[in-house]
């Protein structure tokens, strides 16, 4: 209760602000949660890229896979059974499924090097896969690819706890690092909602953005060094831990961002920012987006080096977590509906300090009376009123895919056209007579201008909406100067569209990169360049 204590005699004296902070805190279940269970309607998959000319698994491979990991690290259909092969060769949106006979898990570099020798060698094309959190197929077969597990390579190798730089393999889930450096006083300067499944390797060969990116910026800023294996079996020691290392090409690079189609990332070492000591969080009500856009303002201006996250959410959005959460204890924490909201995260170390600023944004944020910025709002009074805000936040994703079958679109916009996307799209699901079956909702990151279009059918399947979006959300994106993919990457959802984001020349720098470093084209095939 210090912080809303604090926030209170701030208050004293400051009609405005002091209106601001009159809700109490909201019982709820604390924490964080990763996908539910829930009603979802699966779909084929939507690639329609055809089987390249690869060699086919034969027993006298599975038998050498074997020799080479050990016993119980190649899983197959016999001895695993389909449902334990479905976890791994279908996404978690059930869009995406393959046909893959066997997962391999290898514990070692050494290992993984062994693993893609061999399958280099017989023709053998690999899907690299980390927890297996993508939005867009990037990390399940299209095919009968073998799936390489980096699941048990999770172990943190080394902390260097004056500069904060740690080392780590990359199928260490990002929770579990996030909590290994708590005990250190760091954190992984990123934060995804899938943060208890999702593997550091995965964000980034996805080069994943999160809620903090803000604060810290992407990853391929704060990854220092990576070693990677090439498709004929070849490691890559790029894992260097110095924050200035002008020698050369930057080739840790190559890889983040590549979605496992240049190399498999098997070490990472990452500079991370030290633990706050002081964090508040804010959810206000605004009545259009144009007043979002003025609140984003006026918390860059007065909260400046302590701002951490600035995320947005429509109505429509928020209403599909409470409707998802009913009984849980999860409610609305404003008295009355809005038609956008904004959540606001400060960390710091001086909670006095953090306090003072966070106040002088209140004051500036109602300024104007019925034309302020914001037109009600809550602090959060501590971590568990804290965690329900972020679950309101981050509970959206998954609230809309179990409430029917998700079409979800990620990508960045200029920020003045940022919601326009989400108001055309209803719009053109209202001409098309559609509006009783489909919703749409828009939320995402303020401070990176990164747009999640959701829309849902809510009677499952429905081609004719995805005609309704495809590809015109895609042109769209590209005629208003935005990109395509924000922080999901490109997998096999996205490769036709490509060539809308990126100039020709700069689609054959990459194809020449792709053959140079896997001329038979083993690794993740039919993703990113799928089509070209």
């Amino acid at each position: 209760m210090a912080t809303r204590l604090a926030f209170r005699r701030l208050a004293q004296g400051r009609p405005q602000a002091a209106a601001l902070l009159h809700h109490e805190a909201l019982p709820v279940n604390a924490g964080r949660s990763m996908w539910h269970g829930g009603r979802r309607f699966f779909a084929e998959t939507a690639s329609t890229a055809p089987r390249a000319d690869f060699a086919k698994l034969q027993p006298s491979d599975l038998a050498q896979l074997q020799n080479l990991l050990g016993e119980g690290n190649v899983l197959t259909l016999e001895e695993s059974g389909r449902e334990e092969l479905l976890r791994y060769n279908r996404d978690w949106m059930c869009k995406w499924e393959g046909r893959s006979a066997a997962v391999l898990k290898p514990a070692s570099t050494k290992e993984v090097s062994k693993v893609m020798k061999f399958a280099h060698e017989r023709n053998l094309a690999v899907v690299p896969q980390g927890g297996n959190t993508g939005l867009v197929g990037g990390s399940v077969p299209v095919h009968d690819e073998l799936v390489l597990s980096l699941l048990r390579m999770n172990k943190v190798e080394n902390l260097d706890t004056r500069s904060g730089i740690v080392t780590v393999e990359a199928g260490c889930v990002l929770e579990n690092l996030d909590q290994h450096l708590e005990k250190h006083g760091f954190m992984v300067p990123l934060d995804l909602g899938a943060k208890g499944t999702c593997t550091i390797g995965g964000n980034a060969a996805t080069n994943a953005g999160g809620l903090r990116y803000l604060r810290y910026g992407s990853l391929r800023g704060n990854i220092l060094g990576i070693e990677a294996v090439m498709a004929d079996g070849t490691v890559v020691d790029s894992l260097s831990a110095l924050r200035k290392d002008n020698t050369g090409y930057g080739l840790p690079q190559l890889f983040i961002g590549s979605e496992g189609t240049l190399g498999v990332i098997t070490k990472l070492a990452i500079l991370c920012p030290p633990r706050p000591k002081a964090i508040n969080i804010a959810f206000f009500g605004c009545a259009s987006f144009e007043h979002v856009q003025r609140t984003f303002a006026l918390a860059r201006q007065n909260l400046g080096e302590i701002l951490s996250a600035v995320e947005f959410a429509d109505r429509t959005a928020i209403d599909f977590v409470l409707k998802r959460e009913a009984g849980t204890g999860v409610r609305d924490p404003l008295e009355g509906e809005h038609p956008f909201y904004v959540l606001i995260e400060t960390s710091g170390s001086d909670a006095d300090h953090d306090t003072e600023k966070l106040h002088r944004f209140l004051e500036a944020a109602m300024d104007g009376g019925d034309g302020a910025a914001v037109q009600d709002g809550v602090a959060a009074a501590d971590s568990v009123q804290a965690r329900a805000f972020w679950r309101l936040r981050e509970g959206i994703s998954d609230a809309m895919t179990t409430a029917g079958y998700i079409y979800k679109y990620d990508v960045s916009l200029p920020l003045p056209r940022m919601y326009e996307l989400v108001e055309i799209t209803r719009e053109r699901i209202k001409e098309a007579g559609l509006s009783d079956v489909s919703v749409a909702a828009g939320y995402g990151h303020l401070g990176d201008a990164n747009l999640h279009l959701n829309v849902t059918s809510l009677t499952g399947r429905d081609d004719r909406v995805l005609g309704l979006l495809e590809p015109w959300v895609f042109e769209w994106v590209c005629a208003a100067r935005g990109s395509i993919s924000a922080e999901h990457g490109i997998g096999q959802c996205k490769p036709a569209y490509l060539p809308l984001n990126k100039a020709s020349s700069a689609l054959d720098l990459m194809k020449t990169l792709k053959k140079t470093m896997d001329p038979k084209g083993i690794l993740n095939p039919y993703k990113v360049l799928a089509y070209m």
